[in-house]
């Protein structure tokens, strides 16, 4: 029945076909047929990947991997198998998150049929998927090993394309290390190589993301970092744009979550809070897990600023259990930190400084620092709040924050820690000491004058300034 019903189609109706190939799966499965059954399946996942229906598409790949296995093992069988795998590790990132251990399975045994059949063509994709598992699950020097066996492959085959998603991979990974400026020169390589056009494609392959918005958007965080706010806004907008040109939906909201970010980095809460409440919006409704954990950490963090504490803590823990279940650790160190200065507003120091410890783990266990000069700053804060008579420890603190700091070029970080010392250092009548440090490392910076931190640091400069010409015409006057 199955069999003649699968005949009638194929014959008379080519457009169902065409537009419901799962329909012909089904049936040629069920008269089993299964080397055409899995042709049909593999035809089915790749349009639901077209459509952006990554949930579909994961059970009509699953489904002709189920059917595979009651073929026998032949080279043209495992050929079969690592496209059908090549195709299902993107969506399973998509919808489980990059760290799940179904993603990691995939690429593990799309890895060993690559091996098997000696097939260069497909290691490509294969090492890329690998190494995103490895990123997300913050395995850095996993992780970074893949960078360079990915580099070579592209270098090898002299492939334009392959070259640009290498870069990305190279991008992201020495980001995360707190390798700033090789991070840029990595991205800026893509986005300059980057066309809307030829390369709209490549994230069917890659992990979902496009190219070109993912890189941008990176290199917004780490030209922040370097200490060039303006520049990074430009670059996050920019991301903003393209994701709307490429129509991906997964691309456009892990965009949104990303531009969130340099939001937080510059203060910016009320377009946080716009930009993460459509992200989760847009995560709800296509079932994107990372965005689901990720996404509200971001919006507790805005309620945390904006003064709704309780409320902000609720919804930060809500996103961090919900990000774990993904199997992802990247990027913890920083998302844990809206809980310590949750705390630390609360003046509740030794929960920050348990939050905080934490996070600091995290950071030895995986070599992921672009956040740990930032966290040496936060533990001198939460000393001071905790009683005045640790201000040497947080000193200590400072201190190791500028070092992390000057040592990364992270220039944003060492303008937060240097105003932090500073003002330290007013409370203790150092005025002149304090006025020298800041003005030294806010006189570094050409943009971002109106965004948060360079605001606060003018503001303390101006009262040191003061100072200083009070304490001079004082002098005087006793003169």
């Amino acid at each position: 029945c199955h069999r003649q019903v699968a005949d009638i189609l194929e014959s008379r109706y080519p457009e169902v076909v065409e537009s419901q190939p799962e329909l012909l799966a089904h049936h040629h499965t069920q008269a089993n047929s299964p080397q055409t059954a899995v042709a049909y399946w593999l035809k089915a996942g790749q349009q639901a990947i077209r459509r952006f229906a990554d949930q579909e598409a994961v059970g009509h790949l699953q489904k002709g991997l189920e059917v595979l296995l009651t073929l026998p093992e032949t080279p043209e069988r495992d050929r079969l198998e690592l496209t059908l795998q090549t195709r299902l590790g993107p969506v399973l990132m998509a919808t489980k998150g990059y760290a799940a251990p179904v993603v990691g399975e995939a690429y593990r045994r799309a890895r060993d049929l690559c091996q098997q059949l000696k097939d260069i063509t497909q290691l490509f994709p294969v090492l890329w998927g690998s190494w995103m598992y490895h990123l997300f699950r913050a395995e850095h020097e996993a992780a970074n090993e893949l960078t360079e066996q990915i580099l070579s492959v592209a270098q090898t085959t002299g492939d334009a394309d392959l070259a640009l998603e290498a870069h990305f991979a190279a991008g992201l990974s020495t980001f995360y290390c707190g390798e700033f400026s090789a991070a840029r020169e990595h991205l800026e390589q893509v986005v300059g190589a980057y066309d809307p056009e030829r390369h709209k494609e490549l994230a069917a392959t890659f992990g979902g993301l496009d190219p070109g918005v993912c890189s941008l958007a990176y290199l917004s965080w780490t030209l922040w970092m370097l200490g060039y706010p303006d520049l990074a806004l430009k670059k996050a907008d920019e991301a903003q744009s393209l994701a709307e040109h490429v129509a991906n939906l997964y691309t456009q909201t892990r965009a949104l979550y990303w531009d969130s970010l340099v939001r937080q980095f510059t203060g910016q809460w009320d377009v946080l809070r716009e930009r993460i409440d459509l992200a989760i919006s847009m995560a709800t409704e296509h079932g994107f897990a990372l965005v689901l954990g990720a996404g509200p950490i971001m919006r507790g963090w805005a309620l945390v600023a904006q003064g709704k504490v309780d409320e902000g803590i609720k919804s930060i823990r809500q996103g961090l259990e919900r990000y774990r279940t993904t199997g992802a650790e990247v990027q913890l160190p920083h998302l844990l930190t809206p809980l310590i200065e949750a705390y630390k507003k609360l003046e509740e120091p030794e929960e920050g400084l348990d939050t905080l410890a934490e996070a600091q783990a995290l950071v030895e266990k995986t070599g992921e620092r672009y956040y740990e000069a930032e966290l040496q700053r936060l533990k001198g804060e939460l000393l001071l709040t905790q009683s005045s008579d640790d201000s040497a420890e947080a000193e200590t603190c400072f201190h190791r924050a500028l070092e992390i700091a000057r040592d990364q070029q992270a220039k944003s970080l060492e303008l937060r820690t240097a105003t932090s010392l500073a003002r330290l250092w007013q409370r203790q009548g150092k005025e002149d000491d304090a006025l020298r440090l800041l003005n030294d490392v806010f006189g570094w910076f050409t943009d971002g004058f109106d965004t948060a931190d360079l605001q606060e640091a003018r503001g303390l400069l101006d009262e040191l300034g003061a100072s200083k010409s009070v304490n001079a015409n004082g002098a005087q006057a006793a003169e």
